[in-house]
């Protein structure tokens, strides 16, 4: 990057976002392509990228497969059960080759759900660094807290996507 003529070397926050977003280019579902890197000691263990399970179809080939969900206070969010999560992937990409994320950082494109979240507390992995906020992710947010996993915002606009 440049300022003032001069290049400026990213931080390692802005250096994982950044392979985040490469990492996303592999995801297979537009209600958020996502991707996501754990690393540890600024070294990257793992990536994963929204897609269905290996062998199913995927989104941008057979479309979305919508579930509604009423929440307790009566508001009605839509979300894609097709695929798997970002966080999901790259916690299976772990587990997979015997990778050892606890104490690790996670990096991904939004405030991770609720079962990413218990996935993300139960791993190990102690710091969270989203590029925005998620709509519905003020329950992730709590248990975080409640875990003393970090939690940490780029940005702190909330991400918009279709049929949210």
């Amino acid at each position: 990057m440049e300022e003032n003529g001069k290049y400026h070397r990213p931080s390692w926050d802005d250096y994982f976002i950044e392979v985040a977003h490469a990492i996303s280019k592999r995801a297979t579902c537009d209600r958020g392509r996502s991707g996501c890197v754990i690393a540890r000691d600024n070294q990257l263990l793992v990536t994963g990228y929204v897609g269905s399970p290996v062998g199913l179809p995927h989104c941008d080939d057979v479309g979305h497969q919508m579930k509604k969900v009423v929440h307790e206070d009566g508001h009605v969010t839509q979300h894609c059960v097709r695929t798997v999560h970002a966080e999901q992937n790259a916690i299976c990409q772990a587990a997979k080759r015997g990778i050892s994320i606890d104490g690790a950082t996670l990096y991904c494109r939004m405030t991770p759900c609720r079962t990413c979240a218990m996935l993300i507390i139960n791993s190990g992995i102690r710091r969270v660094v989203c590029e925005k906020r998620y709509h519905a992710g003020a329950e992730s947010e709590e248990m975080f807290r409640q875990a003393g996993v970090a939690l940490e915002y780029i940005s702190g606009e909330v991400l918009k996507y279709d049929n949210q």
